[in-house]
């Protein structure tokens, strides 16, 4: 029977599948095609097809992490004071554990390229939970600071926050960005911070554990935090176990990024260390020497706003921990539901943009709930401020990671990470003196200006910088 004379449903079926084998063949040759990935699952009616078993339990991980944060931030300060501490002691705590935090961070970047992202995560959990253990079991101040500094406890748990602060990020996020494919890479960044977010908010609320306690069975307050302590240590070691399972693959040179402006791989069989600097090539340092300034930018505003936000709260309202306290809770769930539209947004409209344009609109929305004249008309300022704050967050991780070689990009996350954290250690001091002897609202006002001015800087850096999955976009191709 002649091809003329066939059925026509079984003529547009033979064309769909000819049309199907050759999209094949042309994804294989696309930069970002990764042949030594696992094959994807078979969509299902309740699953997205990005999501695989490495994805969940890294999203695990990260739950726990945030859900561990989120009560510690919270905890530690009140445990100090329970112990007798002050103010003093308590801001010398903290600024060590920040200063740690941020080397450590710039250290796990490069470790994590060199010997294996997983086990650098497996590594930093079960700190994590050595620190919770000396916690609980210790009342010395320098003691407890080294606790502090290397289980990085009480440190990124704030609302909204998403726990990606701290040295866990430079190895977790290059290990989700290899899992997805580079058009779905923000999108799976928007569903991991979603997950952490909620984590967190669930968190938030173990920190009434405590009262609970004493309040039920008459527990002295001192052994409900504890107690706290004790379930970090239990965390620590869930985080290190959930993340054992996922599969490292180890040849991500050999597919690079390819965007324009996007640093060059390395040449497949090149030594890993060849031209290297910090576990970063030349061409790599150009690109994260200008996230490394918008992240300082980022940095000292996030100093100046996040460690006061609540004594501004208390000094400008009069409210008290409780009416805080429940602000913060809904902030964590505001926070959640624009990640999960992180990954439409920036394939509407470009990474680049959609990340400039949300800085811009929640540095606005920063510097008009100053002059707010009610506690809940500020917070649901400050609550529209984070929905464009948060919408940002997984745009720039996944651009980070798109516009750098595989190989590379631990070390990229862990150099461009400190001088946000470090200028997020530096900065609440000059806050405090601002709000005490000059202006309670100009810290705030301050952190608005420089969140302008990274949203200006991010824009005129990598304007004409883009990922992979744009210029497949550009050109008709889909990975």
């Amino acid at each position: 029977m002649s091809s003329a004379r066939r059925p026509r449903a079984w003529r547009q079926w033979r064309a769909a599948r000819n049309a199907a084998a050759v999209a094949s063949v042309r994804r294989t040759e696309l930069p970002g095609f990764q042949s030594g990935a696992p094959p994807e699952p078979e969509p299902s009616s309740w699953r997205p097809r990005w999501l695989n078993r490495n994805l969940v339990c890294l999203f695990a991980g990260r739950a726990l992490r945030s859900a561990s944060q989120a009560y510690l931030v919270i905890v530690v300060p009140l445990y100090l004071a329970a112990l007798g501490y002050d103010a003093v002691h308590i801001g010398v705590m903290f600024t060590i554990v920040a200063v740690a935090s941020a080397a450590m961070a710039a250290f796990t970047g490069i470790m994590s390229d060199r010997f294996g992202r997983k086990a650098l995560l497996i590594v930093i959990s079960l700190m994590t939970a050595a620190g919770g253990a000396v916690f609980a079991c210790s009342s010395s101040f320098v003691v407890l600071t080294v606790a502090a500094a290397v289980g990085t406890i009480g440190r990124g748990g704030g609302a909204g926050s998403a726990g990606a602060f701290g040295p866990y990020y430079p190895a977790e996020q290059p290990l989700i960005a290899e899992q997805a494919s580079d058009l779905d890479r923000t999108t799976v960044f928007g569903a991991l911070s979603f997950v952490a977010v909620l984590g967190g908010a669930a968190g938030s609320l173990l920190a009434w554990a405590p009262r609970l306690m004493r309040q039920s069975f008459g527990l002295p307050i001192l052994e409900g935090y504890r107690a706290l302590f004790v379930l970090t240590a239990a965390i620590g070691l869930a985080m290190a176990a959930v993340v054992m399972p996922v599969r490292e693959h180890h040849g991500g040179a050999a597919h690079p990024p390819g965007g324009r402006g996007a640093a060059p791989a390395r040449p497949p069989g090149a030594p890993r260390t060849s031209g290297l600097v910090l576990g970063l090539s030349r061409a790599s340092w150009r690109l994260v020497a200008r996230f490394m300034v918008t992240a300082a930018t980022n940095g000292l505003a996030i100093g100046m706003l996040g460690p006061l936000l609540v004594y501004w709260f208390y000094r400008r309202y009069g409210v008290d921990a409780a009416e805080i306290g429940k602000l913060y809770f809904v902030l964590n769930l505001v926070a959640a539901m624009p990640y999960l539209l992180a990954g439409r947004m920036a394939t509407r409209f470009g990474s680049v943009k959609a990340v400039v344009v949300c800085r811009g609109i929640a540095s606005i929305l920063l510097w008009v709930m100053v002059i707010m004249p009610s506690f809940w008309l500020a917070g649901l300022l400050y609550g529209a401020r984070m929905i464009f704050n948060t919408l940002s967050i997984p745009v720039r991780q996944s651009f980070l990671m798109g516009v750098i070689p595989p190989a590379e990009r631990s070390s990229a996350a862990g150099m461009a990470s400190f001088p946000a954290q470090a200028g997020s250690a530096i900065t609440p001091y000059v806050a405090g003196y601002l709000m005490q002897q000059v202006a309670l609202a100009l810290p705030l006002e301050l952190a608005a200006l420089l969140q302008a001015l990274n949203a200006a800087l991010y824009y005129f850096f990598f304007r004409a910088v883009r990922p992979p999955e744009e210029i497949s976009a550009d050109t008709g191709e889909r990975l």
